[in-house]
């Protein structure tokens, strides 16, 4: 896993990465939920969607807009196992631990912090 300073620098290389921002419908849903909401909702995703040594639809299974976390997850490459190998060094080809997963939540709880 990456120091986060390094990170976010790295993120705001790529021209990808760094388009990405909250639009109104996702900063209303953020504004009325609060954060706090939103990043359960972010463990969850996490849980659900990529915590699988194999996830389904891997590479696929995040959409890119409809939910803040969403937004959040293309923003800071945590979209799918490829992303997390790339950026982040998180293998590919295991289950996450909950180190890792507690990780993710802390970049993308940094990543709307510094949207919001």
């Amino acid at each position: 896993m990456r120091d986060l300073d390094d990170l976010f620098a790295a993120l705001a290389r790529s021209r990808f990465r760094s388009r990405f921002r909250l639009g109104a419908k996702e900063r209303a849903y953020l504004e009325e939920k609060t954060i706090a909401v939103v990043l359960e909702h972010a463990r969850r995703f996490v849980v659900e969607r990529l915590a699988d040594a194999q996830p389904r639809n891997d590479g696929r299974q995040t959409p890119m807009r409809g939910h803040p976390i969403f937004v959040a997850q293309h923003a800071t490459a945590t979209c799918c196992r490829g992303c997390l190998a790339k950026w982040h060094r998180i293998p590919q080809g295991i289950p996450l631990a909950p180190e890792q997963i507690d990780y993710i939540i802390a970049v993308l709880t940094r990543w709307l912090e510094k949207e919001e």
